[in-house]
């Protein structure tokens, strides 16, 4: 699917049916698979031949569906996981594993920041935090002789800053290590980081992918352009032999295009297993076949309602990358110029109060944890996802107290503005 364009790949990526198989992709629902000879088997956990043997590590549906999100990024390999915060922690835990270090931005999504910070914390992978505008002075100083990745996200939830992809693969790549990009919120359709320097993608693919709110899931691609053996010494899981697994060098085996993602299936899927069920991967494929029509929608309706609200009495403060004069819209229109995300966070003048009160008045958006899918809906950081964090730790996320994300929907434009405007009425 290479030479087709992003829309072509929504549509039809990962799975091309032969004569007389079924047009949609297979719900493979079985937890095993059946053999003729130990002998073939045998060839399977020596990773010395192609093929599924327990779901709890790969299942051929689920497969198809990666492969779709692979070519959408333009990857080399792809697995899915069972969660956006499955898939981040498998990125990082690939490479980075006890006494490690890892560079992260300081905007990332609450959930992901308690899941390197405190678990992984426990776990001896040490994490700096630096914001996506650090000076270059500050994002040197943030490494260390034992740093095995630098992470962000492409457009942060909900502080929706935009990380300057190019600068921070720079630095990585000066330090010998990969940028590992969550592109969660821009999806491929608008942005794909492995045009600037990325190299390796992820995904919670219960967002915009999925689009419906239908099923949890996550995803992680490869660029398969990191030269893992270029820094043996860093990355020794890949670059030395696994005695867990027959003592497989992946590096030398499967080469800079399978070596991450094959690591990540055999150890840590293996050892971990938080696989996505096939009935989830299915509704996934679903939901991609029409994200590169829906997003255009949410970005029109979310830009529709960050002029609205911009110029509200009530209202404070805007943060959307797509309107001209917010903070990050040059960064925005470099590495997004056909759009962002569908989200929107805004501050009132009233303080978290007003947030709150507007919020309880909201009739067509629904106050939800989730964000991003087919219907509008409203979160307070403060006192939801980043509800772990202190008033120190929400500052450097860019979260207020006043602070609301709207995730707006593919609804009539013209309907959520009237919500909005009816709930202001009451603040």
């Amino acid at each position: 699917m290479s030479d087709y364009g992003i829309n072509t790949k929504c549509v039809q990526g990962g799975y091309t049916p032969g004569n007389g198989e079924p047009r949609q992709i297979p719900i493979i629902q079985s937890t095993t698979f059946k053999y003729d000879t130990s002998e073939d088997m045998g060839k399977l956990f020596d990773l010395e031949a192609s093929g599924y043997f327990y779901t709890r590590l790969q299942n051929p549906t689920n497969d198809m569906v990666a492969g779709k999100i692979r070519d959408m990024e333009g990857g080399t390999a792809a697995m899915l996981t069972s969660s956006g915060q499955a898939a981040n922690f498998y990125a990082i835990f690939n490479i980075a594993n006890c006494g490690d270090h890892v560079v992260a931005c300081s905007t990332i999504y609450g959930g992901t920041y308690n899941l390197f910070h405190v678990t992984m914390g426990k776990m001896g992978v040490q994490f700096t935090f630096v914001a996506p505008d650090c000076s270059d002075e500050e994002l040197e100083a943030a490494f260390r002789p034992n740093t095995k990745a630098v992470f962000g996200e492409t457009i942060a939830n909900p502080a929706l800053t935009v990380l300057d992809i190019e600068r921070f693969a720079k630095a990585a790549h000066a330090h010998g290590v990969p940028l590992i990009v969550d592109n969660t919120f821009a999806t491929p359709v608008n942005c794909r980081p492995f045009e600037w320097g990325c190299d390796i993608v992820t995904h919670s693919t219960t967002k915009y992918m999925d689009g419906h709110g239908a099923a949890v899931g996550g995803c992680i691609v490869d660029s398969g352009r990191f030269n893992w053996l270029a820094h043996p010494d860093k990355f020794p899981g890949l670059c030395t032999p696994d005695d867990s697994y027959h003592g497989v060098t992946y590096a030398e085996k499967f080469g800079l295009a399978g070596a991450f993602i094959t690591k990540a299936t055999a150890q840590l899927m293996r050892d971990f297993g938080s696989i996505q069920s096939p009935q989830n991967a299915f509704l996934l494929n679903l939901g991609l076949e029409s994200l590169h029509v829906r997003m255009p929608r949410h970005c029109e309706n979310a830009l529709a309602a960050a002029k609205y609200l911009k110029g509200h009495e009530k209202i404070r403060f805007v943060t959307y990358p797509g309107l001209e004069g917010d903070k990050y819209y040059g960064l925005a229109q470099k590495y997004m110029p056909n759009g962002t995300c569908g989200v929107v966070s805004f501050g009132f003048q009233g303080g978290r109060q007003a947030a709150e009160t507007f919020m309880k008045n909201l009739r067509l958006a629904a106050i939800e944890t989730h964000v991003a899918d087919a219907r509008t809906c409203c979160l307070h950081p403060a006192s939801a996802t980043h509800r772990q964090m202190n008033n120190r730790e929400l500052e450097a996320a860019g979260i207020t107290p006043d602070l609301v994300r709207l995730s707006c929907g593919i609804e009539d434009a013209a309907d959520l503005i009237a919500d909005i405007g009816q709930a202001l009425e009451q603040v």
